[in-house]
């Protein structure tokens, strides 16, 4: 059952293919905020699946972070997200990101519950 409280976490190494160099955000080979922000909705996305219906899944519509501090390549980055509020389909998460070193970014995502057919089939007929 959906219900606050449902925690997620997602981690990754920062690397060539997740630095601002090579995303287009930036001239430094730091762990960019575009990154940042998927390894945050990836934990949060994951963290509802099991408690969706067969052919629903979560889409993510708002993203309100801060990223608070630069991490270099090498080191270990992580994101947990928790389900903070729940609005018939729509999910609100708090998230926050780490490196080895601490916190370097936080904020809140909302995601709503689709029916995938449905989704697909709408943005197909776009």
């Amino acid at each position: 059952m959906l219900e606050i409280g449902i925690k997620g976490h997602q981690e990754t190494i920062v690397g060539e293919n997740n630095v601002a160099t090579n995303v287009g955000s930036g001239k430094v080979k730091v762990f960019s905020t575009p990154m940042m922000i998927a390894l945050m909705e990836k934990a949060a996305c994951l963290s509802i699946e099991p408690f969706l219906e067969e052919g629903q899944s979560s889409v993510g519509t708002h993203v309100d972070v801060s990223h608070l501090s630069a991490t270099p390549a090498g080191m270990k980055v992580w994101a947990d997200s928790e389900v903070v509020a729940i609005d018939r389909r729509k999910i609100t998460f708090s998230v926050k990101a780490y490196d080895e070193r601490g916190l370097i970014g936080e904020g809140t995502h909302d995601r709503f519950i689709i029916n995938i057919d449905k989704f697909q089939t709408s943005a197909q007929n776009k």
